[in-house]
């Protein structure tokens, strides 16, 4: 059992307890954002959220915690969470899901590409790419990925299968476009998903 105070672990054994290790100063965390009028207001089951979340639990070894919301499809209100889970949970990446399309109300990327400091095109071809291999409507997408200080976002599809799809064609590079944005270093489940990292990257236990 672990026991967190101040800036140490107590590691609780037996009533024994041994002080003096350090705790990492910040905890690892991921946003989920689920994008959808209806499942804002409870018409809908959430499912791309649960997905996401499902699909990190198994690509990730690091330890980690899930910040997660359920918004409607309004600019301004993604922009502001966007904003509060990267500025102030401190979220080291983001997956949004839903609102990628061409619909009026589709504004997921317009939000995203307003918060971002950078847009790292590629993430996008990538998915796209992958999309098509299944169905020809991928084309319609538009999702986008970003950075924002050290906090790297990505837009999904709203299909959970298709959220998976795409998290398999570019997660590979996530880990180590989080090392360079000066993020949490995570590790992945090789056996699932292998992260490539130069050899420089790696850090050794």
């Amino acid at each position: 059992m672990l026991i967190f105070k101040e800036n140490t672990v107590l590691y609780a054994d037996n009533d024994k307890e041994i002080q003096g290790v350090e705790m990492e100063k910040c905890e690892t965390k991921i946003g989920f954002i689920t994008v959808s009028d209806r499942a804002s207001r409870g018409e809908y089951e959430d499912l791309g959220g649960p997905a996401m979340q499902a699909w990190m639990a198994q690509a990730l070894k690091s330890n980690w915690t899930a910040v997660a919301s359920v918004i409607a499809d309004e600019q301004a209100l993604i922009e502001q969470t966007l904003i509060e889970m990267a500025d102030v949970e401190g979220c080291s990446l983001i997956v949004t899901t839903g609102g990628t399309g061409p619909a009026k109300r589709d504004v997921t990327p317009e939000a995203t590409a307003e918060v971002c400091d950078k847009i790292l095109d590629g993430f996008a071809e990538q998915m796209r790419s992958v999309s098509l291999q299944y169905v020809p409507t991928a084309i319609l997408s538009r999702q986008i990925a970003g950075t924002r200080g050290s906090t790297l976002i990505i837009n999904l599809p709203g299909k959970p299968s298709a959220i998976g799809e795409c998290l398999e064609a570019v997660f590979p590079a996530v880990p180590y476009c989080i090392d360079l944005i000066e993020g949490a270093y995570l590790e992945t489940n090789d056996a699932f998903i292998k992260a490539f990292r130069p050899k420089h990257a790696i850090k050794t236990s």
